[in-house]
């Protein structure tokens, strides 16, 4: 009888065993970039990491930091990553120089771009005509920098008086402290934060937000290639899902959220980015009265073609299609992506 017992115990555990084995060979490999270094926004997958909502969805997700969300399209379009989180600006301008190897965005993340121009009170720059005639840092592909002429035109500013001075992204904020430029462009949730971390009062600093000039667009959304959504529509779903979890997780317990990027990156400066976010939700950026209102991922068709429309003056080139841009065919009933109240 113990004998019997015995084994008909073992075997259970090894049914059992063989079972997750198979699960976890069944996840579909999934290759994320992000747009930057890891930021409090970032915790969106770092819950879904952690509480495994890609793998109740079918998926092993590897995330890596990125460079610029002008990186992260090309890395897309070469293949590199299967999905990514990158500005929709900068999506509008690939695809339409690009048409060959265009990516589709299949979520909306940011409700608003936080792409902006920086500055220090000492410099006297303070509201975008004064930007006429100096120097400007940001890296080559930064959002913001690709994006600033139709900043300037939206604020009647010469593009062609400004001295723009490339660097290697994490010396941004460090010449600008320092003078070795005037103004910086980038999202003003990374370059403002980026600034109180080098010592910088908030106070000392000034944000010139696209969005408060002039420019109501679109922001960051997750990507990918269109053959690639083609052949992995469940994957596109499940993340897509997956997203909504871990933002509506980060939304009702942002400590939560930090403390699952901590676990990825024990460096990572939670006071930091706990502000950081804040910042983002405060703004319009992450939280906003349309996802409230919408849910989740909502996208106005008439302000996504106001944004590509900005998009294609701006860049003198003819503006995509919507449906080369963006699909909404992935997002759940309204009902299941609604944010915490």
């Amino acid at each position: 009888m113990k004998s019997t017992f015995l084994k008909l115990a073992f075997g259970a555990m090894a049914l059992a065993f063989s079972a997750s084995m198979s699960t976890a060979q069944d996840l579909k490999p999934v290759k994320f970039s992000l747009d930057w270094t890891l930021q409090g926004n970032h915790a969106i997958w770092g819950l879904a990491l952690k509480n495994k909502y890609f793998e109740q969805n079918g998926m092993k997700v590897s995330m890596d930091r990125g460079y610029g969300s002008g990186d992260t399209v090309v890395k897309i379009a070469a293949g590199a990553y299967d999905i990514g989180f990158t500005d929709v600006n900068s999506v509008i301008k690939f695809n339409a120089e690009n048409p060959d190897r265009t990516v589709l965005a299949f979520y909306q993340v940011f409700d608003k771009t936080p792409n902006s121009i920086i500055a220090l009170k000492k410099s006297g720059i303070t509201k975008p005509a004064d930007l006429a005639g100096k120097k400007i840092g940001a890296p080559e592909s930064d959002s913001s920098r690709m994006m600033f002429g139709a900043f300037a035109k939206a604020n009647s500013i010469d593009p062609a008086s400004i001295n723009w001075v490339t660097m290697a992204p994490n010396l941004r904020e460090t010449m600008l402290v320092q003078g070795q430029v005037e103004a910086i462009s980038g999202f003003s949730s990374t370059s403002v934060f980026n600034l109180i971390s080098a010592g910088v009062p908030q106070d000392d600093i000034v944000v010139m937000s696209y969005a408060d000039n002039g420019l109501d667009l679109y922001g960051s959304v997750l990507v990918a290639m269109p053959d690639y959504i083609a052949k992995n529509p469940g994957v596109i779903k499940g993340f897509v899902k997956a997203t909504i979890s871990g933002t509506v997780d980060l939304l009702k317990d942002p400590a939560a959220g930090m403390a699952a990027m901590q676990e990825i990156e024990p460096m990572f400066e939670t006071k930091l980015e706990t502000a950081r976010l804040a910042f983002l939700m405060e703004k319009g950026v992450l939280k906003s009265p349309a996802f409230d209102k919408n849910g989740l991922g909502y996208v106005d068709p008439a302000r996504m073609d106001l944004t590509i429309k900005t998009n294609s003056e701006v860049y003198k080139v003819a503006a995509p299609a919507a449906d080369k841009v963006y699909t909404t065919e992935f997002l759940p009933p309204a009902s299941e992506r609604m944010p915490p109240k």
